[in-house]
């Protein structure tokens, strides 16, 4: 029987396995019981932990104690973004597995980046000798460079979380509507509003708990695709059926510019653009997206650069293996009869929805792989949203209302709370904004970093360099910003012949785009800077600190960084029993030891971070980035059966190491803690006790 040529012409919608109901009840009831569980876990916080919710400290910053693994999988959890899964997976569907790599090393413009957080991992460690008493990055620039600076920075920050939270939020809608039938409109106000209410209610610390939980779900559904797609489908099974697979596939709709059209190969002339797109663009939304900085803040001083090294390796194995194995899935399933658009290919406007994933799962797992889709989508859109609430509120209370009106620690929570909710109706209404205008996670995928790439020299020059000036940083971003809008618009108009919506947001224009803009400003920045360089001492960005950073509560500590173990237990004299402490016998801290919570970090320890995180970042991101893909690519190799099957062993494996140190990491490293507050809850809850006891 002779192989068919091609798919036939015409498209059909995309068969829905899922009701109406099965969406909003995710929607609806997921995100109540998350809302439910913070709120009862914020409130055992508050009766059996020195941490206070109420204050500013603790409700931006979570008092900056936040441990290494907590840190590692808020970072993961926080941007793997509904489009890190879906984009990466049409990517790959479109392109070939070198897409899937690409992804994983330059990230989206729109999410994590594998490099981009691999050195940020050394601009954290920076933020922490400079400026460690800062919340946003904004007031950093403020501090150093003054208002105009400061309001510059500002507004790109604001433009970078309204691009995120438009695809966080649409994305996720999308699929719903896609894969259930849910109104699109509905979803885009549900989804933000059932995640503000957690926010509201545990502020920073919470949005790290929730992602814990977030992040163990997606990596045990994230399994169950795997193990299902390489171990027991009866459609592929094994990644030696899915490579025969493609190939009858790379027969069917061979993809132009790879080797002979093939899906398994690292020559693929779409892909290397998709990659220099994402590397030139992701720089973009790590350095001003507010989220990170928040992260970076939250975390001890002593493990800042270790979290996010850990948080870089870890977050790579999921559009790595995710994208290979889903859109990889997808392209060799197409001709299988349960295929939701069979005997048609997914047409460009469902791949550019994101709905490659969603096609592969339903094939092999049928309606429990629709909603394993929608628990991972919804899961991967509400933390990265949380995260988004949280930089958002920061911002405004700090670098728009601050600037005019000094808040007291309680107004600024409360202002924050206002923020969020606020913001998290703007973003619904944001979101149907879009919508209308069928502006999709393709456009703006693209689009992001010929936005925001002119900003990311100068702000992570604002931490990392001291000779850097205010007319570098200032006119710099704008002459960047200038050029790239240049680029962006004469680019299209050239390669594609005509200036519209669809065309701003294809590949080549939005180099044309990003390419100048992050080349032009960095070499502004550069040349202003030689010619009259600044000699900043960081007095004024180490001088930053919460207004209520030091100032006992409520006989509660709410500053320092609770790096310093206290007793937990006592004993009792007459029986020997050990009994927790009672939090009203608990004495009120001195001045002093205040102070000595509070005291500078040592800087000369930072450095030697800073140093240490360049040369491991560095080479983390050259390995990835130009020793494993490169070869490969100038070699012109199309993978054999057996090395593609090492390829998905490695996928795999990668993915199962990062679940250690996302899940398994962070209860290791607070079982203490973790242990006293359940021990503690249970003697109250059965009545044993009415005592209090404290965790530090």
């Amino acid at each position: 029987m002779a192989e068919p040529v091609g798919y036939p012409e015409g498209s059909r919608e995309f068969t829905r396995l899922l009701g109406p109901g099965v969406g909003y009840g995710v929607v609806c009831g997921v995100g109540a019981f998350f809302a439910v569980t913070m709120i009862l876990l914020t409130r055992v916080q508050a009766k059996f932990s020195r941490l206070d919710p109420g204050s500013a400290n603790e409700f931006a910053t979570a008092s900056r104690s936040v441990k290494p693994g907590l840190v590692c999988c808020g970072i993961v959890s926080a941007w793997t973004w509904s489009a890190t899964l879906l984009q990466s997976s049409a990517s790959t569907y479109e392109n070939g597995l070198s897409a899937a790599w690409w992804y994983g090393v330059g990230g989206e413009s729109l999410s994590s980046r594998t490099v981009q957080i691999a050195l940020f991992a050394a601009v954290a460690s920076k933020v922490k000798q400079n400026a460690g008493g800062a919340v946003t990055f904004a007031e950093i620039v403020k501090a150093r460079y003054g208002r105009a600076c400061h309001l510059l920075f500002t507004f790109y920050s604001l433009v970078c979380a309204h691009i995120v939270t438009g695809s966080l939020i649409l994305g996720a809608s999308a699929t719903f509507n896609a894969m259930t039938g849910a109104n699109i409109i509905a979803c885009n106000f549900l989804l933000p509003l059932g995640i503000a209410i957690y926010v509201v209610a545990g502020g920073l610390r919470a949005t790290f708990v929730v992602d814990y939980l977030h992040t163990v779900i997606l990596f045990v559904i994230l399994y169950i695709f795997a193990f299902t797609m390489y171990g027991t489908s009866d459609i592929v099974g094994s990644p030696g059926k899915l490579y025969d697979l493609l190939e009858r596939a790379g027969t069917i709709a061979p993809v132009a510019g790879n080797v002979a059209g093939s899906y398994v190969t690292m020559k693929s002339n779409a892909g290397m653009l998709f990659g220099g797109c994402t590397l030139a663009t992701g720089f973009a939304g790590v350095v001003c997206d507010q989220g990170y900085w928040q992260r970076a803040i939250a975390s001890r001083p002593e493990s800042t650069t270790k979290a996010y090294m850990l948080g870089a390796i870890s977050w790579f194995s999921i559009p790595f293996a995710f994208g290979t194995m889903m859109g990889l899935g997808c392209r060799a399933l197409m001709t299988d009869p349960s295929f939701p658009t069979y005997p048609y290919a997914l047409s460009p406007a469902q791949v550019s929805a994101g709905l490659v994933a969603p096609a592969a799962a339903a094939t092999i797992l049928g309606q429990s792989g629709a909603i394993a889709v929608l628990l991972i989508v919804f899961m991967a859109a509400t933390s990265a949203c949380s995260a988004e609430l949280i930089a958002v509120s920061s911002l405004v209370v700090r670098d728009c209302i601050g600037i005019y009106k000094t808040l007291s620690g309680r107004q600024m929570v409360f202002a924050s709370h206002c923020v969020i909710v606020g913001y998290a109706i703007w973003g619904g209404a944001w979101s149907c904004i879009l919508h209308v205008a069928r502006i999709d996670l393709g456009w703006l995928f693209y689009v992001q970093g010929v936005l925001l790439t002119p900003a990311v020299v100068p702000i992570a020059m604002t931490v990392v360099s001291k000779r850097q000036s205010k007319h570098a940083a200032f006119w710099g971003t704008l002459f960047g910003t200038v050029c790239g809008l240049l680029g962006w618009l004469v680019g299209c108009h050239m390669i594609y012949g005509e200036v519209n919506v669809p065309n701003l947001a294809l590949p080549y224009s939005a180099i044309c785009g990003s390419a100048p803009g992050l080349v032009m400003s960095s070499l502004a920045s550069f040349i202003i800077t030689c010619i009259k360089p600044d000699n900043y001492d960081w007095h004024a960005t180490r001088a930053i600190a919460l207004s209520d950073s030091s100032v006992p509560h409520e006989g509660k500590v709410v500053g320092g960084t609770s790096d310093v173990d206290v007793d937990l237990e006592k004993k009792d004299q007459s029986t020997g029993e050990t009994m927790p402490v009672d939090l009203d016998e608990m004495p009120s801290p001195t001045v002093e030891e205040q102070a000595a919570s509070n005291a500078p970090v040592d800087l000369v320890t930072l450095q030697r971070t800073f140093v240490r995180a360049c040369w491991i970042s560095g080479l983390f991101s050259f390995v990835i980035a130009i020793v494993i893909p490169f070869p490969l690519f100038f070699s012109h190799y199309i993978f054999s059966k057996r090395f593609f099957e090492a390829w998905c062993g490695v996928s795999l494996a990668w993915v199962l190491l990062a679940g250690i140190f996302c899940i398994i990491l962070p209860v290791w490293e607070s079982r203490r803690e973790m242990f006293v507050l359940a021990r503690s809850t249970l003697r109250v809850l059965s009545g044993r006790t009415e005592k209090a006891p404290v965790v530090a």
